[in-house]
């Protein structure tokens, strides 16, 4: 049996932390060992070693979630880090990432309420990778002149799906191809990006390329 993924939830919203709990309890690769309202608490309880995905609200009643995250990462460098917000948080969400001790995920709040989104971030960000929230991802493009606007459609495609934390099955079920095209455009997305290493190395900087070289659009 895998190794339980021990979660612990920064949250000052009462009910946003229970549904948060709840949600989680439903899976039993996880569990939920740390769950306070406030900076103050998580400094006493996230102890080096006992959590494996930090969860942290950007807003929080003694503090800010950013802080908290740089801090209690860099007590624990094994530490994970997602970031939670009710609001669009990506341009700080960007920023802190050249900060922290390594990268971070980020949810919104409205996404955490789906609880294969929910479950599916925290193991995918627990094993390494990065995730950004679904609803931006879906609503991102590419900038002008960046090296992610040079990709062709397909290849975004399955960019924007692995920045939300599928797996190469999962992005070629959701896009109706095999697993195959998915590492052929994977490979391509490396290559078109410049990025070198091992699997799990280029999938996290691939991600990060396209936080950063992509901006949200509004339109319906």
């Amino acid at each position: 049996m895998d190794k339980v993924i021990r979660v612990g939830i920064v949250e000052d919203e009462a009910v946003m932390r229970g549904m948060l709990e709840q949600t989680i309890a439903t899976d039993d690769s996880l569990a939920v060992v740390h769950s306070v309202p406030g900076v103050t608490e998580a400094k006493l309880v996230f102890t080096p070693g006992s959590v494996d995905v930090a969860m942290l609200d950007v807003h929080l009643p003694d503090g800010n979630g950013v802080a908290l995250g740089v801090h209690l990462q860099r007590q624990d460098p094994n530490l994970a880090v997602m970031l939670l917000s009710s609001e669009d948080v990506m341009g700080l969400y960007s920023s802190v990432q050249e900060e922290a001790p390594k990268p971070w995920s980020y949810l919104s709040k409205r996404s955490s309420f789906a609880r294969d989104v929910l479950l599916r971030a925290l193991a995918a960000t627990a094993h390494g990778q990065v995730v950004v929230d679904p609803y931006l991802v879906q609503r991102s493009e590419p900038r002008a002149g960046s090296a992610v606007a040079d990709l062709t459609p397909a290849q975004f495609g399955v960019l924007r799906l692995v920045a939300e934390g599928l797996s190469n099955q999962a992005v070629a079920e959701k896009l109706g191809i095999n697993t195959r095209s998915v590492e052929s455009h994977l490979k391509s997305i490396y290559q078109r990006l410049g990025i070198d290493g091992d699997g799990a190395n280029r999938r996290v900087a691939a991600v990060l390329a396209f936080i950063e070289q992509t901006g949200r659009a509004w339109r319906t």
